[in-house]
């Protein structure tokens, strides 16, 4: 019985534990610190909560910067490896920027470190595209090689043939490669090599090729050296290890490695040398496998222009044929996967179409926007917006996964979130109960996160303009993912502001300046995020509030609760004693900052993230919040040309490009 309970306990420690990395190493040199809350920790937070918001896109790097002076900025970045999916690099990142300043490096301006999974550096002093060799560590295996000579000229002629394959990598993770060799002779019995060489990918393939190799020197004259199975280098530009064991997802590396190769190494004769005709056989085939390979893309390129002789054009980056087609589902699978698109699949609908539940054949389910047949927007118009709106991808984004574009129909395909949509919660009276205080900010912060991430940390600038709690989806943990992007509007890299006399949106969330003057901006959505909070906190709808106090909308009853130093009352009943007074006081403050008239006067979603994350932070005085909602709605100046509004679902349609307004804008 005794032991069943410790083989229980030990599993569940296994399993509680899963999602945390595998700490190595930090180093945080103690030469240069900061004054605990100062400007520069503030920056400091600001550039982890930058990072941590940034750790789920492609390639596994990332790089910022905090600060307004150079006294007080701050310079960061992290780089997961290069086998690990999205998830797993954002589980590290986030724990890593969580732990290293409690737990490691509490007030030291320079710090760096590393798991198994991810390495998260910063400093005082701008380090990017430089190649840096330290600080610089070296773990070794505990367990010696059986045969050390072999062994160690096996991992020596691996690691070297590594150095030029990651240097020069463009896959998905950039500056990484991966090798799988299995020794058939000079050992007493079979043994398979496995090694990695990774370096980050902001500095060039040269330097790359300088700190691989001055690492797998290093390592050669450690772990090698003292007949280990197994060793790793850790520097903040690069790393190298290897190992007797697969310690790498072999199945998810962007560009696999080619079939694990069966190097017959002669018995040693006193130099490290293999005979020509090895070299001669290994050689001649490497080239003819290159030729093969490059014939096949060739035919198959060949072949798919002909195919699709409509596709996009290539000099458009954003819209390459491959891309393209890569997102694009067979009418017939999406047919399959909503039973033929039966009422029992129907999750709702609206003026943009229904939407309904689907079931891949692997499992996994999808939601699928069928839209309207009402819109005029050609084929290659709806490809070209579907390319744009699939390169945003955050944890607090509703993933589109692709379209079908086949029979006149136009179809969305997006990832399927569990909980229905945050209104559904909000603004009902059984279902509000459920939304304890930890749910409510964790919603709170994931939407800040989600809107940061669209407006300044996505390859492109996007304003959604119609935020609001049915866009807002729930997943099986209650995290917030923002949908609906059929009104948004790319910007310019430099541009700040818009104009437009087609308004839409939902009244009650939107900004004076844009429900008067069809003006828009990342202020816009500013505003709607402050509605939204409002409304979390409050549990009433903005858009269908009426109180006996003269408060003709939410943001009045709001504001007069603040004024009168009665905050506390704007609560929802439900939540009772149950929250934490500092997070429901700095949230309301936030919520009355963001509805300010003036758009100037509302803070950026980088600031708001960075108000959320620490309460160190000093939060100006809100002003009163624009009071436009019911009284100006009905002025004759109110521009009603175009505009669409309903309280639950507004009408979606694709993302309206503007193509001249169209520019990539990648992270600094």
């Amino acid at each position: 019985m005794i032991l069943i309970m410790v083989l229980y306990l030990l599993g569940f420690l296994n399993l509680t534990s899963a999602a945390v990395p595998n700490y190595r190493k930090h180093i945080c040199p103690n030469d240069t610190t900061y004054t605990p809350n100062s400007t520069y920790q503030v920056n400091l937070s600001h550039l982890l909560s930058f990072l941590s918001s940034n750790a789920t896109r492609e390639g596994g790097f990332y790089n910022a910067t905090a600060g307004q002076t150079p006294e007080t900025s701050t310079y960061g970045l992290f780089l997961c490896r290069g086998d690990l999916s999205t998830d797993v690099c954002r589980d590290c990142v986030a724990f890593a920027a969580k732990e290293i300043v409690p737990m490691y490096c509490p007030v030291e301006r320079v710090a760096v470190i590393w798991y198994d999974e991810c390495m998260l550096r910063y400093s005082n002093q701008s380090f990017f595209s430089t190649m840096q060799e330290t600080p610089r560590d070296f773990l070794c295996n505990a367990r010696d090689a059986a045969q050390p000579d072999q062994f160690r000229r096996l991992v020596v002629s691996t690691l070297n043939d590594l150095v030029p394959r990651a240097a020069n990598a463009t896959s998905r993770a950039k500056n990484f490669a991966v090798k799988e060799v299995t020794n058939a002779s000079g050992l007493q019995e079979l043994q398979t090599l496995y090694s990695l060489a990774q370096c980050t990918p902001d500095i060039n393939s040269s330097d790359c090729s300088t700190c691989l190799r001055k690492a797998i020197t290093g390592l050669r004259n450690c772990c090698s050296r003292d007949r280990k199975e197994g060793g790793r280098v850790l520097s903040p530009s690069c790393n190298v290890r290897f190992e007797t064991y697969p310690f790498y997802l072999t199945q998810s590396v962007a560009a696999p490695a080619p079939t694990p190769t069966r190097v017959l190494l002669p018995p040693a004769r006193g130099k490290e040398e293999i005979s020509t005709l090895t070299i001669v056989i290994i050689v001649a085939s490497i080239a003819v496998s290159l030729v093969i390979i490059s014939v096949s893309y060739c035919f198959l390129r060949r072949r798919a222009r002909k195919k699709k002789p409509n596709a996009l054009p290539e000099e458009n980056a954003a819209n390459e044929i491959t891309t393209v087609e890569s997102l694009q589902f067979d009418f017939t699978i999406i047919e399959d996967a909503t039973n033929k698109f039966s009422d029992d699949n129907k999750l709702g609908g609206g003026g943009f179409g229904e939407v309904y539940k689907g079931t891949f054949p692997n499992g996994q389910d999808i939601a699928v926007k069928r839209l309207s047949g009402s819109s005029e927007q050609g084929a290659e118009e709806f490809k070209n917006e579907i390319v744009v709106v699939a390169k945003l991808q955050h944890r607090n984004l509703v993933r589109l996964l692709g379209f079908c574009l086949e029979r006149g129909e136009k179809m969305l395909v997006y990832q399927f979130v569990p909980n229905k949509s945050l209104d559904y919660f909000l603004f009902d009276d059984s279902s509000r109960k459920h939304l304890t205080w930890p749910t409510r900010y964790k919603i709170i912060r994931g939407i800040a996160r989600g809107i940061l991430y669209i407006h300044e940390d996505s390859r492109l600038k996007v304003i959604h303009r119609d935020l609001k709690a049915s866009n807002i989806l729930l997943d099986e943990d209650m995290n917030p993912k923002i949908s609906d992007f059929g009104m948004a509007r790319l910007f310019g890299v430099d541009q700040t502001e818009g104009n437009t006399n087609s308004i839409v949106g939902t009244y009650g969330y939107m900004s004076p300046e844009y429900a008067m003057q069809g003006q828009f901006s990342a202020k816009s959505d500013v505003y709607s995020f402050g509605v939204l909070v409002l409304e979390i906190l409050s549990g009433k709808n903005n858009a269908s509030f009426y109180e006996s106090d003269a408060a003709v909308d939410l943001l009045t009853y709001a504001w007069k609760h603040w004024s009168n130093g009665t905050s506390f009352e704007l609560l929802d009943p439900t939540l009772e004693d149950s929250y934490a007074i500092n997070e429901v006081i700095q949230c309301i403050h936030i919520g009355l900052l963001c509805v300010q008239e003036n758009p100037d006067d509302r803070p950026t979603m980088a600031s708001i993230v960075v108000m959320l994350e620490s309460y160190t932070v000093t939060l100006p005085t809100p002003e009163k919040p624009a009071f436009f909602l019911q009284d100006r709605l009905n002025q004759s100046s109110m521009p009603t040309k175009e505009l669409e509004s309903d309280r639950s679902t507004s009408k979606s349609i694709p993302l309206s490009v503007d193509k001249s307004m169209i520019t990539e804008v990648y992270p600094r």
